[in-house]
This record gives structure tokens, C-alpha cells and sequence, in this order.
């Protein structure tokens, strides 16, 4: 995870160098203004609040060592929605709190709240409600265990309701005999959870739980786009039923490594891309459909459905559509609580 410290004066500049040691950080990543960066040996601002932009936007946890009102004013402006902003805490420079200020379930920030006062001998300061009360945190249990949200406004309904009484779940992987508190087993009603990959609602409003665990393995003629990538897959997917939030890996030919729009969808999705040799894919034991232009043309005769093999069970056989094909595996995956 990147991370950013801020800090304005020699007691917060202390233990913003003890964090650094602590997280194994080097000190270019604390922030400071010019006086103190020049005396710890910080990354330098004229402004922090000025720079703050770029730095909201490239890392994933900001701590300042600093009272709250510098945290809040400096962060204000760049607030955008808890699905995309960074867990923010602040430490006191006495290191006597760390308080979660901002994404605290989807951003991890009550997590590293309670990680980082152990670290220091701190007090953690958490606020939201199901953290307090000890019943089951959706948001923060996707963030956890690499699950999508299907929408931010089930999740607040769901949330609320939990507070007050216990909402259903359902999934389509099997769930453990104990529940966290908060959830019933039930499989329809006005509200509910459902866990899985599949777009399926049994609920009157049903908040959706994906889990990140699909391999797409694409093969693509020379130079196609990022959108013809897109659209094939989705395709693929929507046949199947299959939310695209659940994929979490594109598999394909080592001789795809500068295929652009390959790697811009990729990128759009966050999801990693995997290649693989024409020998490590002709090796994967199974039935394929099987081209013998695709293997004059790369060395093995089926690249997608092998490719997705290597990421788990094949679910998806090939399909084709604008020039590419699209195979989809999935890896093994239970829900915990």
C-alpha cells in the first residue's frame, strides 16, 4: 500500500521517522514544509495543502501527525466518494491517539487505526456505528477479503438495517455454520446479501458481494482496442450472468507483453495480466478448441481457454467477438467471517 506522512513540527516530525521505521518506509515519504523537510530529511513543500492533489490521489493511506482541523482543511477540497477515497488517519504528535478520519471500512482506515496504535502504544479512535456495536461491517468485510460492492446505496441500506436487527444472506458458495452478528440465513425478503459472482438478486434490494476471484484469458488480433476487449468480455460474461467486477486477472501469450489495449483494459479493470509462453500454455492438460492459424500464428492452437486455465476451473470455453477471444476461469474461494 502507498502511503504518505505529514507533518509540521519537531515532536510530529519524531514520530513521523519512528512510524517510518515501523512500516518500513523510507522518509522521503513524509511531507513536511520546507523547514522541516530540510532539517529530517522529508520530502519538501512550499504548501503541503497546495501539493495535496497529487499526493490524495497516489496513495492509499495519508497519516498526519498533526491536529485534525490541518487534516480536514488540507483533504476537503479532493474528497471525491468512499469507493474511491484514500483512508486518511491522524495522530496526535504526542502519539497518544490515532484517530480514523475517512474510509474507514473500504479504505482500511479503521484497520490501520488499531494496527498502527499498537505499533506506537496509541489509543485507536473508530466512530462508525458496526465497528462500535459489533455487528457485521459489509463494506468492511469486502474490503478484507477482495470483494466488489455491487452499489454504494445497498450497502448504506444494509449497513443502517444491520444496526438495527439482523439482515438476511444468501450465497452461492457454502457459508459457515456461525454468522457474524447481523446476518440470518434466508434466501428472500425485503433486504438482503447475496455472496457470489453471478448477478443474481433474490432480495427486494439486494446488495451484492463479489468476490475479485475470475482469470480472464484473452487472445486479441494486432492492435485491437481497449473497447473491442471490453465489449467481447462483456459479452462473454453477460451470457453467463457474471458481474465484471469479479474478475481479478487477465491471462494470455507472452507475445501479447505489448498489446496496448490489452493492458489499457486491464488497467481499467485493476485487475494484473499474467503471460505465458506458447510451451507453458501447449503443457495445460484439457480439451481446447483448438486453431491451427493461432498456432502458425503464436505456437500453440488455443491460447484464451488455456490461459484462463492456469488461473483456476475453466468456466467460460472460448467465445469470440471483434477480433478476440475471451475464456474464463475461476480459483477457489469460500466465504469466512
Amino acid at each position: 500500500m502507498s502511503v504518505a506522512i505529514f507533518c509540521f513540527s519537531d515532536r510530529g516530525a519524531e514520530l513521523s521517522i519512528k512510524l517510518c521505521g515501523l512500516l518500513e518506509l523510507p522518509l522521503s515519504r513524509v511531507h513536511s514544509t520546507l523547514k522541516f523537510a530540510e532539517k529530517y530529511g522529508f520530502t519538501a513543500h512550499e504548501s503541503v495543502r497546495d501539493d495535496m492533489g497529487g499526493l490524495f490521489g497516489a496513495n492509499r493511506l495519508l497519516i498526519f501527525v498533526s491536529a485534525c482541523g490541518i487534516a480536514v482543511r488540507s483533504i476537503a477540497p479532493h474528497l471525491k466518494s468512499k469507493s474511491t477515497d484514500p483512508a486518511v488517519l491522524v495522530i496526535d504528535d504526542a502519539g497518544r491517539f490515532v484517530i480514523s478520519l475517512l474510509s474507514g471500512h473500504l479504505g482500511g482506515a479503521n484497520g490501520n487505526a488499531t494496527k498502527i496504535a499498537a505499533l506506537i502504544g496509541a489509543v485507536p479512535v473508530v466512530t462508525t456505528a458496526t465497528d462500535n456495536m459489533g455487528r457485521f461491517s459489509c463494506d468492511a468485510w469486502a474490503a478484507r477479503h477482495n470483494c466488489a460492492l455491487s452499489g454504494l446505496d445497498a450497502a448504506k441500506a444494509v449497513s443502517a438495517a444491520i444496526l438495527e436487527g439482523d439482515v438476511a444472506v444468501s450465497s452461492e458458495y457454502p457459508l459457515p455454520e456461525a454468522l457474524p452478528a447481523g446476518l440470518v440465513r434466508a434466501g428472500a425478503g425485503k433486504l438482503g446479501i447475496f455472496i457470489g459472482i453471478h448477478k443474481i438478486e433474490p432480495y427486494g434490494l439486494t446488495l451484492r458481494l463479489i468476490p475479485r476471484i475470475l482469470c480472464l484469458g484473452i487472445g486479441c488480433r494486432r492492435g485491437v482496442s481497449a473497447g473491442d476487449i471490453e465489449s467481447a468480455v462483456r459479452k462473454a460474461l453477460d451470457r453467463a450472468g457474471i458481474d465484471l467486477r469479479a474478475v481479478a486477472k487477465i491471462a494470455t501469450i507472452d507475445v501479447k507483453r505489448d498489446e496496448a489495449g490489452l493492458f489499457e483494459f486491464a488497467e481499467s479493470l485493476g485487475a494484473a495480466v499474467e503471460l505465458y509462453t506458447a510451451g507453458e500454455l501447449g503443457a495445460v492438460k484439457g480439451e481446447f478448441a483448438e486453431s491451427d492459424f493461432v498456432r502458425k500464428t503464436v505456437g500453440v492452437g488455443n491460447v484464451c481457454e488455456r490461459a484462463a486455465t492456469l488461473g483456476g476451473t475453466l468456466i467460460i470455453p472460448k467465445t469470440a467477438a471483434n477480433g478476440v477471444t475471451v475464456a474464463a476461469a475461476v480459483s477457489d474461494w469460500r466465504p469466512e467471517f
